[in-house]
């Protein structure tokens, strides 16, 4: 996922659009980078085992 994260970082500092020599390059639109980038999170989480809840016994210590 960190890579993910260094290409929306570099994709946001980079130009939009870019036309050289009649070749023109179009990257998808930070909004767009950011809603795959989570929608992958999302992904990952939901695959995760225990869905982020964690079960203890509880011991008062000193009870009668």
């Amino acid at each position: 996922m960190s890579d993910l994260n260094s290409n929306i970082e570099t994709n946001a500092a980079a130009p939009a659009k870019v036309t050289s020599d009649g070749c023109s390059v179009e990257q998808h639109s930070l909004a767009e980078q950011i809603a795959a980038d989570r929608y992958l999170k999302s992904q990952q989480a939901t695959k995760s085992k225990g869905l982020g809840i964690k079960f203890t016994k509880f011991n008062a210590s000193g009870s009668v």
